[in-house]
């Protein structure tokens, strides 16, 4: 199982790789793919969970970004619980189907941004469906949620999830592409897992994926890293991951 960069290189058929990318480049990517579904059409953008938080450092500026790559012509939509800054729509994305189209108007969206919002929801699946629904046919579907970080209530905090289980979430859609990020300011790594340059689907990834994060530390390191710490911690595990997201960009096909 090789690890490279975003440029293939030598392969083998059928050989599983860890592909180093970035965030900015999976979001190019990203953009290419809604251009190329819309054509001259100018896009319908939404985005969950649009309010920007003064605590949010490392939030993207989805509105911008979108203007900057489609004009002023695209229609961007913010979608939150609450009123504020980036919002333009106040409703709860697990809403009743109906009461959400009322909300938001009967045209599809080709793209529908739901980033660092899926483990705040009380109802994940329910939101997973009208993220569905609130698709064009071809239209596509940017879904990243945590995988491993600390607590974080805004406005509470339930859920954390697998790639398998983002997927098994999002089962009317075709996976594009799935990634790893992390979480810190200012540092911009992502990496695919891929067979024959498409993301690996298959479940058995799990056990090359396991060994990818996870850092498995002796007695002695584990009560050192817990001296240094500011305050006090209580020992509990000697197994620690990262800050980490998992990613998926899925079109609906129907």
């Amino acid at each position: 199982m090789p690890a490279g960069n975003d440029t293939p290189g030598e392969m083998r058929p059928g050989e599983l790789r860890v592909v180093g990318t970035s965030v900015t480049r999976e979001i190019e990517l990203l953009l290419d793919r809604v251009a190329q579904t819309a054509g001259r059409r100018a896009p319908r953008v939404l985005q969950v969970g649009s309010r920007t938080l003064v605590s949010e450092r490392n939030v993207r500026n989805w509105r911008n970004l979108v203007a900057r790559r489609f004009g002023t012509k695209a229609e961007f939509v913010g979608l939150d619980l609450a009123e504020g800054p980036n919002v333009d729509c106040v409703a709860d994305i697990c809403s009743d189907p109906r009461t959400l189209k009322s909300r938001l108007g009967e045209e599809p969206f080709d793209l529908v941004l739901c980033c660092h919002v899926l483990e705040h929801t009380r109802h994940p699946a329910r939101a997973a469906r009208n993220i569905e629904r609130s698709l064009r046919p071809g239209g596509l579907a940017h879904v990243a949620a945590a995988w491993s970080q600390a607590f974080h209530a805004t406005p509470d905090d339930y859920w954390r999830f697998s790639a398998r289980g983002l997927m098994l979430l999002f089962g009317q859609l075709e996976i594009v592409s799935s990634f790893y990020s992390g979480g810190d300011v200012g540092l911009d790594v992502a990496y695919r897992v891929e067979r024959d340059g498409r993301p690996e689907l298959d479940p058995r990834a799990g056990a090359v994926e396991q060994g990818l994060f996870q850092l498995v530390l002796d007695h002695e390191d584990n009560r050192a890293v817990l001296a240094r710490q500011a305050t006090e911690r209580l020992p509990v595990s000697r197994t620690y991951l990262p800050s980490l997201f998992v990613n998926l960009v899925g079109r609906r096909i129907r």
